[in-house]
This record gives C-alpha cells, sequence and structure tokens, in this order.
C-alpha cells in the first residue's frame, strides 16, 4: 500500500481512489497546492470533451487560483503515465513536483 509515504501523500493517493472508485471511472487523481488545498478529480470522457484525472485536477488547482503545486497523485490501472500529464504538473508545479503513480488497490507504482 502506501505506507511508505508521508500523511499528506497518503491523503492524495486515497483522496484519487475514492474519485475513481466513486465515479466508476478508469482514473482518479488529487493534487495539493502551495497552500495545501486539495483538488479531486476523476477522468473527464464526454463526446466534446476528454481529460485524463490528472489534467482535470490541474485544471480545478488553476480555475481555484493555485499558482504553483507540491503533489499529485493518479490511481490508475494504466501501465504508463502519459507525457501531457506529466508536463501538466509540471507547468504549474516545476520539474521537481512528484507526481504519484497507484495502482486501484493503492499499491505506489511510481513517483
Amino acid at each position: 500500500m502506501t505506507d511508505a509515504l508521508d500523511p499528506e501523500d497518503k491523503k492524495i493517493v486515497t483522496l484519487a481512489r475514492s474519485a475513481r472508485a466513486r465515479n466508476a471511472v478508469p482514473e482518479g487523481a488529487a493534487v495539493r497546492d502551495e497552500t495545501g488545498r486539495t483538488y479531486v478529480a476523476a477522468t473527464v470522457d464526454l463526446p466534446s470533451l476528454s481529460l485524463s484525472a490528472l489534467r482535470t485536477a490541474v485544471a480545478m488547482a488553476v480555475a481555484s487560483g493555485a499558482t504553483s503545486l507540491e503533489a499529485a497523485a493518479v490511481v490508475t490501472e494504466a501501465p504508463e503515465l502519459p507525457e501531457a500529464d506529466r508536463a501538466a504538473v509540471r507547468d504549474l508545479g516545476g520539474q521537481d513536483t512528484p507526481v504519484l503513480v497507484a495502482a486501484p488497490d493503492g499499491t505506489l507504482r511510481s513517483s
């Protein structure tokens, strides 16, 4: 599981898992901004709009006035996280912002 993570990072993984499960979608994500606020999102898949959960969470943070990110988490079955997702985090958070990638059971696969 996520036992090795600090409590704040464990929290965003848990929030991402719950968003995925609650909405029955492929991915759930959560990001934490510079003030400690969290933004939780799920995959958006409409005929005219398709966004990954992580890009949706970053967009929510930006729309709410966040100016940087401390951390991001995504829960997915996908073997790899698309570069566009990591790029969205870097755009707001910078090169060193950790992106925690977890399996649906919460097992951390990469950071």
